[in-house]
């Protein structure tokens, strides 16, 4: 017997639903792609669920696909009609010919909305606004939700004769089947509202109806909201008694919950990096207790296969599903049969997939720059036709990502680190709060240079003579960006140390332990999540924390989920926030007082006792290496925020393709 198989024992052995054989107990939980385009199924699109397919997974649910004729979304795939069936066909055999099972999800985002704006045509439960947009929906009535209701169940006997194995019903998230659970947005006063019978009314009629065009023989799961952090609306113990009327009597094959809806508490679906580890499993294990005996799939956070493992051995739940760990890795369960986890490129729980959902991209990811490619599984380059010397200057997460790249083509590779350490300024990040998971990316990257033979040169500020000394045929330059300094700061107060950024202020205060007398300040022109971190920090070092920005809010640089987290931590912190605001530098600046200028009524207030202060701000990237290695007709590449400052995905991204160019 394997190591892996003596190590997951639970995770690694087969199960069955509704007859139907899954070969461990790993679900891919839905994920909204954007890989469809006009309706229709693409081959990108094919090629991601076939490649988690390929890569050990048991079993697949899609995003949500168009199962009724009202949901006419482009990216979303067209399952109400005929005009798909041979590319729904072709999708269900590239995942079920690898021993996968394909579940195609139903669901309706009701009055939901998580961009900017109102919809134009919202439908709901009841005539109440939602939660985060405040966009009033059209309440369906009866003769509606039957042909509704029978469009969803149509569309699952469509998907059945081409190959599908199942349907999860999406009932969480704040979508319209939650609105019409919950008794917060359900205010109905016909058969379908008032209580819980009339509540649950219209799922239980879809659940039957699917039933009845689909046989026993066919998979039909729900996922139902758990703790949906509305006040009067489903708090664990409505999620137990939705789930006992759902099941009462119904052949249901797996239940799984949610958490958050569209609401302020829209952050809980997809638990940050802030969140505990497996961060649904408090409310699971409270109510496992009152469900039925059904499979539940736990889900929430669970990263890594010793978690799963231990979820399974303890009887908490039967399956495990992954959402945005299989993004990260599709070859997540392969790695772990074959006792290779160490391998395992890890999602950091940092959402910038979900960030690119909503401002309708394609799906990618911070740890993972080949998603949806034909050869993403297990990925390692091809050799170069010729072995070249290749040197580069940083070992920051783009760097170490061209320098693993370059040298598994075969290429003799050099890299010079500033300081005694990888991962340059992600490093930093993941030494703040909610950033520990971040050090998988460069702890990765490192351990695939060291296998490929790359050579380190740590501490070394690397300039032009020591490129030439390496005989470089190409040079990397990764060297980063530093942050500019503000307008209103002098140049002498920046000159000799007073105010620096505030990467350079967190690496100083970094032995800092004991509490600090005074206000802690940070001037934020940057509003990325990282900045609201050193926040948090500050606020555990000194008695105050303060930010100042010359925007009317926080955090625009952030996606909604990230910025609902920054700002509830923030909140709870008592960390205060001057909006519309820029410090103004002054002579009371010697005896410890900051003074903070209105930027549209010029009124200014006083901050004090004032013990620290250093800005966040836009970065300027470092080219200083650019035109001497030009000159000497040097084949040169500029990847991350050395050829423009942005983020981690784009720093992977960038390494990435540079380690395939030169």
């Amino acid at each position: 017997m394997s190591a892996a198989l003596l190590a997951y024992p639970h995770l690694l052995s087969p199960f069955a639903l509704a007859g139907r054989r899954l070969r461990n107990r790993v679900v891919h939980a839905s994920m909204t792609t954007r890989l469809g385009a006009n309706t229709r199924v693409t081959d990108r699109q094919i090629q991601y669920y076939a490649n988690r397919a390929r890569g050990g997974t048991a079993l697949i649910v899609t995003e949500p696909l168009s199962m009724a004729r009202h949901q006419e979304i482009p990216f979303k795939i067209r399952a109400w009609n005929d005009e798909n069936c041979d590319d729904l066909r072709r999708w269900a055999d590239a995942v079920e010919s690898q021993d996968c099972r394909l579940l195609a999800q139903i669901q309706d985002p009701g009055r939901g909305r998580h961009t900017p704006g109102r919809l134009s045509d919202p439908i709901g439960a009841s005539a109440q606004p939602d939660d985060l947009s405040w966009t009033v929906p059209r309440a369906l009535d009866a003769g509606e939700i039957e042909r509704m209701t029978a469009e969803f169940a149509q569309a699952a006997a469509r998907v059945k004769r081409c190959g599908f194995s199942g349907v999860e019903i999406s009932c969480g998230h704040g979508h319209l089947f939650h609105q019409f659970l919950s008794p917060w947005s359900n205010l109905r006063d016909d058969g379908y509202g008032g209580d819980l019978r009339g509540r649950t009314r219209f799922v239980a009629e879809i659940i039957d109806a699917v039933r009845a065009e689909c046989g026993t023989d066919f998979i039909v799961g729900l996922k139902l909201p758990g703790d949906d952090g509305v006040a009067g609306s489903i708090d664990a113990e409505q999620a137990a008694a939705i789930a006992c009327e759902l099941a009462r009597g119904r052949s249901v094959d797996y239940l799984c919950f949610a958490q958050g809806s569209h609401a302020r508490s829209l952050e809980m679906h997809v638990p940050d990096g802030h969140a505990p580890r497996a961060t649904y499993m408090p409310l699971l294990k409270t109510l496992r207790a009152s469900l039925p005996a059904i499979p539940v799939i736990a889900l929430g956070r669970i990263t890594d296969p010793a978690e799963a493992e231990g979820i399974l051995a303890r009887g908490e739940a039967e399956l495990i599903g992954l959402g945005r760990p299989l993004v990260t890795d599709p070859g997540w369960v392969n790695k772990a049969a074959a006792d290779r986890a160490h391998d395992i490129r890890y999602c950091v729980s940092c959402n910038a997939c979900w960030g690119l959902n909503v401002t309708g991209q394609p799906i990618a990811c911070d740890n993972n720059p080949r998603v949806a490619a034909p050869d993403e599984l297990d990925y390692r380059p091809k050799r170069a036709s010729a072995q070249r010397r290749v040197t580069v200057v940083g070992a920051g997460v783009a760097g170490l990502e061209a320098a693993w790249i370059a040298a598994e083509r075969g290429h003799r590779v050099t890299v010079f680190s500033r300081s005694g350490e990888v991962g340059g300024k992600v490093r930093l990040r993941a030494s703040l709060p909610g950033g520990e998971a971040l050090s998988s990316i460069y702890d990765y990257q490192h351990a695939a240079a060291l296998r490929a033979g790359v050579r380190f040169e740590f501490g070394v500020d690397a300039g032009l003579a020591d490129i030439l000394d390496t005989r470089a045929d190409a040079v990397i330059l990764a060297t980063g960006s530093t942050m500019i300094p503000p307008r209103w700061l002098p140049a002498e107060a920046h000159a000799e140390g007073w105010v620096c950024d505030v990467r350079a202020a967190m690496t100083a205060l970094k032995p800092v332990r004991e509490k600090q007398p005074g206000i802690a300040a940070i001037f934020d022109m940057d509003h990325t999540e990282g900045t609201y971190a050193c926040a948090e920090r500050l606020r555990e070092l000194f008695d105050e924390a303060w930010i100042i920005t010359p925007r009317h809010t926080i955090a625009d640089e952030t996606a909604l989920v990230t910025r609902q987290g920054i700002l509830r931590r923030l909140s709870r912190a008592g960390i205060r926030i001057a909006c519309l605001s820029e410090p103004r530098w002054s002579e009371r600046m010697e005896s410890g007082a900051l003074e903070i200028e209105h930027v549209y009524t010029g009124e200014r207030s006083l901050l004090e006792p004032l013990s620290f202060l250093a800005y966040s701000t836009p970065r300027l990237s470092d080219q200083k290496l650019l035109g001497p290695l030009r000159e000497a007709e040097l084949e040169v590449h500029l990847v991350g925020d050395c050829l423009s400052a942005r983020n981690i995905m784009a720093a992977t991204a960038e390494g990435h393709s540079a380690g395939h160019a030169v």
